[in-house]
């Protein structure tokens, strides 16, 4: 079947100027459409206004403009080139049916819904591999929250900051001790309580102090502490970073 005028098989429409250019008519594109819509058509479902680029002769050169266009769905382009009466619209009804009569045939519904499956399979393999490049940047976070949610090992606060900073924020011990005293998880007064978690930090359980007895040369005897973060505090700490609260500048 030789083409008459070019129809888009997905979506099945015509060009409106394309049409209005095969059946012939003299009348001006913008007023010979207005007058098509006359006969009852809808915007949206019958046709739809777009913009097409074309290049015309201009002074000797070339000029690219921006026309008015609109996608006719079939039916409507059957109707207009029924109301035209010429030959021409005649013979580009005849074809427009012809080419319904083929495009229902057996084959070409398969070869469409096999076209179709075609689209929707990658649409899935895109959407697959984002979930899969978003599970493997999650994965490792994941873990070390389902490993320190189950255990009850305590770790230095300077094994912390090694922790931290291996989740990507540029952060050592000391400046993690200033930032846990600024915020208020360890008290900053001096004194012997110096560094030692604050009532917040303790009401959270994200601490814990260890004490150790030394038997001193002279027979005195003195106690040390050690401050020591929970299986819930390094979760809750390096959720905190990893939430962008940056820690203060300062010294390692």
């Amino acid at each position: 079947m030789n083409e008459m005028i070019a129809v888009n098989m997905d979506t099945q429409t015509v060009s409106a100027r394309e049409l209005h250019k095969i059946v012939g008519s003299t009348e001006r594109f913008a007023n010979w459409f207005e007058r098509q819509l006359q006969y009852g058509f809808t915007d949206g479902e019958d046709y739809t206004s777009v913009k097409v680029l074309t290049e015309v002769q201009n002074n000797g050169g070339v000029q690219v403009r921006e026309l008015q266009d609109y996608f006719l769905s079939v039916d409507m382009a059957k109707h207009i080139c029924m109301v035209q009466r010429t030959e021409k619209a005649k013979e580009v009804r005849q074809y427009l049916i012809d080419l319904e009569k083929a495009w229902n045939t057996p084959e070409q519904v398969m070869a469409r819904a096999l076209r179709l499956a075609d689209q929707t399979i990658s649409r899935l393999k895109e959407h697959n591999t984002a979930l899969i490049k978003e599970n493997r940047e999650m994965r490792p976070a994941k873990i070390f929250a389902d490993s320190v949610s189950v255990s009850n090992t305590t770790i230095l606060i300077g094994e912390l900051a090694k922790i931290i900073k291996q989740n990507g924020v540029d952060i050592g011990q000391n400046r993690l001790f200033e930032w846990m005293r600024k915020n208020e998880y360890l008290i900053s007064r001096n004194g012997t309580d110096y560094n030692m978690p604050t009532q917040k930090s303790m009401n959270l359980k994200l601490f814990e102090i260890k004490e150790r007895t030394i038997n001193n040369p002279d027979g005195s005897i003195r106690i040390t502490k050690t401050v020591l973060v929970t299986g819930k505090g390094q979760l809750y700490f390096v959720n905190k970073f990893l939430g962008k609260e940056q820690a203060s500048d300062g010294g390692e």
